[in-house]
């Protein structure tokens, strides 16, 4: 149980400290959110803060309910074995691309990226559920010449981190519960996460 996401992130930054010593590595949340972890990772390392962003496509009528994901290119990745209406992923997926373009302008305020080229990438969340959206993150880094991706989060069910670790992703966790609902159910403080604390962070961290 954590006390908060900056909890979380304290935790996180001493696990990943002694596999961070010496790399070129930048640190990359997942907005709203993950960025709250990841600030403190990224404080607690000295190391530079960036973001990554992907979104989850919802299921038809359960939006909450992951059927896939696209990242910032509109690169579309969708679960296997699953039926869907015809032109309902076409849909969705240039709905939510038009999302996460918006929340990279809305983040970024005009300031490039980090150079990825080359570098190892940790990309960091509250929490993982199905895995679905951090995993297109992963490939959207990769996909940009990332040499190396470590996902840290601090909790994901004991069956997704097993799945992930069997297809070749780095992953660092702290719990890997298999009682799993929600990943808010492993913070005491979990309030939703604002664009103007977003904003704040990035703001404040290590270029």
């Amino acid at each position: 149980m954590f006390t908060d996401r900056q909890d979380a992130g304290r935790r996180l930054a001493e696990i990943l400290r002694g596999r961070l010593e010496g790399a070129d590595a930048f640190i990359l949340g997942v907005p709203r959110g993950g960025l709250v972890v990841a600030a403190e990772v990224a404080k607690a390392l000295g190391l530079p803060l960036d973001i990554v962003i992907a979104s989850k496509l919802g299921a038809p009528g359960q939006p909450e309910y992951a059927i896939g994901a696209v990242d910032a290119d509109g690169d579309v990745t969708i679960a296997q074995g699953i039926r869907l209406p015809e032109g309902y992923v076409e849909t969705e997926a240039a709905a939510r691309s038009v999302e996460v373009r918006r929340r990279v302008e809305a983040y970024r305020r005009g300031r490039a990226a980090l150079a990825v080229q080359g570098r190892t990438a940790v990309v960091v969340d509250d929490g993982i559920a199905t895995g679905l959206t951090i995993r297109k993150a992963v490939e959207y880094l990769r996909r940009h010449g990332a040499q190396h991706v470590i996902v840290a989060v601090p909790v994901a069910p004991w069956g997704t981190a097993k799945q992930m670790r069997s297809e070749g992703l780095d992953l660092v966790t702290i719990e890997e519960p298999y009682d799993f609902a929600a990943v808010g159910q492993f913070y005491r403080e979990f309030d939703q996460t604002t664009d103007a604390e977003v904003l704040a962070l990035l703001d404040g961290a290590t270029g």
